[in-house]
């Protein structure tokens, strides 16, 4: 029952979590209670919505500066830093455009440790 659940909520949460990552707060306390509900239901404690989605949209920013062959390797490469390694967060003139996906991994990676990796050779 567990290995159903969990494959359930991956799936959910792959497709959902990266569209959702800048729902309100009222939104973000429901998903929060269905997935203490879960927890108790099924017995382990689960991570809170927002660790989920930091953690996968880090996750899915490092895929992409891994990857030579992504479609926005280079521009997250053009977007490093010349005195550091951390990234430079793209220039945003509207709301809309600085909560979706790639000013948020930007500003959640250069608040990681992973700001100070090495990128590999590609």
């Amino acid at each position: 029952m567990l290995e159903i659940f969990c494959c359930g909520q991956c799936t959910l949460l792959c497709c959902g979590l990266l569209g959702w990552g800048s729902i309100r707060a009222g939104d973000t306390s429901r998903i929060n209670k269905l997935i203490r509900k879960a927890g108790s239901v099924i017995g382990i404690k689960l991570d809170p919505f927002e660790a989920v989605v930091e953690r996968r949209t880090l996750n899915r920013l490092l895929s992409m500066m891994d990857n030579p062959t992504h479609p926005l390797h280079l521009q997250l490469d053009r977007q490093r830093s010349s005195f550091s390694n951390r990234l430079l967060q793209l220039r945003c003139h509207k709301d809309r455009y600085r909560n979706t996906f790639l000013p948020t991994a930007i500003t959640l990676y250069n608040k990681s440790p992973l700001a100070g990796r090495e990128l590999s050779a590609p």
